[in-house]
């Protein structure tokens, strides 16, 4: 079986990276997989990148552009929608041509548009389409922030100018997604149990085939070392607790910044004998942004690309706090969770699948900033850290290793080319 992943990036943004575990797991389980992206990274024989980069950065303006316009030329939510309305047509490419299975990741801001999604569901082979968000179940936004039009049908978007209204570019790019699969089906693939109900409840979605299938991790790499040599060989403190909060861009209030800082500042207030000997590391773009703001010592790590400094950072920490305020399955928990690191997160989204409350980590309360603190306190006070750690990492390999996803994926595909008589 010949699988084409496709995805806009190689290895930046969290379904990048999902996407090419997947990939590697794919291809240690018998399948011949192999990436398609826009944003080719490395020299890697199985991916392969589109040939002229300059007609992505214009399909990737032009759609800015449009959206731009409709927020009446406000960039407060310019990047949180997309309409898809420009994008390549990648089924000539000799890697389509030779897939026998389309599976769909990220593919958004100009990789894709509607109509070359249509184009590959025209082709006749079978498309799966993992959701990392949820843009394949709505009109133009990644996360719904607590509205529920696309139970029924997108429009009045609350990010649009003035709420939007019935016939607002929500609808009609709805309506455009409705035209797409129209007579064409797809296996949509969830990352999180929350995220395939949420799909499940779309309007758009009727009819198609929604599961859940999670993350793959390679625990081979994301795995336990020594504490004290992980930070030796990144130059932290010692002697110290250390809180490890991780995003691409911390300032992101998606990640639930604000709530960090409330929970440590509670956590002084209460425990300033734990706060004294407590230190924060911070992982992720405009990290030296945050340092003032929180009431202990802040350790700006910055934007690290590199993986294996990324294990030691994971195994360094004695918690891993991300307090988001949406969220999937954030590949950072299921990381640190696989170097043994409790974790600390809102009970929203695919969290609580992955935390198992006061096992390996603490679920608390969603936006309660008090709880927060507790679950925190909770697990840098425990009596039995290394029970924790065992627990983390347990959970992991039983739920997130590459053979069990690869297999699951497995399963996916054969459904997928059942249901359209395809034959390899």
């Amino acid at each position: 079986m010949r699988v084409l992943i496709v995805n806009k990036s190689e290895s930046t943004g969290g379904a990048a990276v999902a996407a090419r575990r997947l990939m590697d797991a794919l291809n240690n389980n018998g399948v011949k997989a192999r990436m398609l992206v826009a944003e080719k990274e490395s020299d890697s024989i199985t991916v392969s990148g589109l040939s002229r980069r300059w007609l992505l950065r214009w399909h990737f303006l032009w759609e800015r552009l449009a959206i731009f316009v409709r927020l009446y030329f406000n960039r407060e939510h310019l990047f949180e929608v997309d309409i898809a309305n420009s994008g390549n047509d990648i089924t000539g490419t000799r890697e389509f041509r030779e897939a026998d299975v389309i599976h769909l990741h990220w593919i958004n801001q100009g990789m894709l548009s509607l109509a070359g999604i249509r184009r590959i569901l025209d082709s006749g082979k079978p498309v799966v389409w993992t959701m990392h968000d949820l843009w394949p179940a709505s009109a133009i936004c990644h996360y719904a922030r607590g509205c529920g039009m696309f139970k029924s049908g997108c429009r009045r978007c609350p990010l649009l100018p003035g709420g939007g209204g019935d016939n607002d570019l929500a609808a009609k790019v709805w309506r455009k997604k409705q035209r797409m699969l129209k007579d064409r089906s797809i296996c949509y693939v969830a990352c999180s149990k929350w995220l395939a109900g949420e799909a499940r409840n779309s309007a758009l979605l009727r009819g198609q085939h929604v599961t859940d299938v999670p993350n793959a991790i390679a625990t081979g790499v994301f795995r336990p070392t020594d504490r004290a040599e992980a930070r030796h060989l990144l130059g932290l403190p010692a002697g110290t607790r250390l809180i490890l909060f991780v995003s691409q861009r911390v300032t992101d209030r998606r990640k639930g910044m604000d709530y960090f800082v409330e929970a440590m500042t509670r956590l002084a207030a209460e425990h300033p004998e734990l706060a004294a000997e407590t230190s924060v590391a911070v992982l992720g773009g405009h990290a030296e942004d945050v340092a003032s703001l929180l009431p202990v010592k802040v350790l700006p790590l910055g934007y690290v690309s590199d993986e294996r400094r990324i294990v030691d950072i994971y195994n360094a920490a004695d918690v891993f706090v991300l307090p988001s305020l949406e969220d999937n399955l954030p590949n950072t928990i299921m990381e640190a969770m696989a170097c043994g690191v409790p974790c600390v997160g809102f009970r929203v989204g695919g969290i609580p699948e992955m935390i198992d409350h006061r096992r390996n980590g603490y679920v608390a309360a969603y936006r309660d900033s008090a709880d927060l603190a507790e679950g925190i306190n909770w697990v840098l006070s425990h009596d039995n850290t290394e029970e924790l750690r065992r627990a983390a990492v347990s959970k992991v390999v039983s739920h997130y290793s590459e053979q069990s996803v690869a297999l699951r994926y497995i399963e996916v595909y054969n459904q997928a080319l059942a249901q359209k008589h395809y034959r390899i």
